[in-house]
């Protein structure tokens, strides 16, 4: 399924659904190319509330968007992150990387 991607003044939300791997990869990256474009968004919101597993090529595509996101000016958080979705962020260190918000 595709992102779901909304906007509430400077925040730019992508909710992803469902497994995000390799077979994501060109509407994630349609999703992201909306909130990059939009100049009234400052802060990138990635909601992995409905995401029970993701790959490497997941891992790949978020670190992209955090480049691109820098690049212009823009910050990027990983929200709602289960409990399985944070494990892989933790061996992959990207609780180093990114400012992670895990489900309450």
């Amino acid at each position: 399924m595709k992102p779901i991607v909304s906007v509430e003044g400077r925040v730019g939300t992508m909710r992803l659904i469902g497994q995000f791997d390799f077979n994501l990869h060109k509407d994630f990256r349609q999703a992201s190319q909306e909130l990059l474009d939009n100049g009234s968004v400052q802060e990138i919101h990635v909601d992995f509330d409905q995401v029970p597993f993701l790959d490497s090529s997941a891992l790949g595509m978020l670190l992209l968007l955090k480049e691109r996101a820098a690049g212009q000016k823009k910050s990027m958080i990983l929200i709602n992150c289960r409990e399985a979705v944070m494990q892989v962020f933790e061996i992959a260190c990207f609780n180093k990387m990114f400012t992670i918000r895990p489900t309450a």
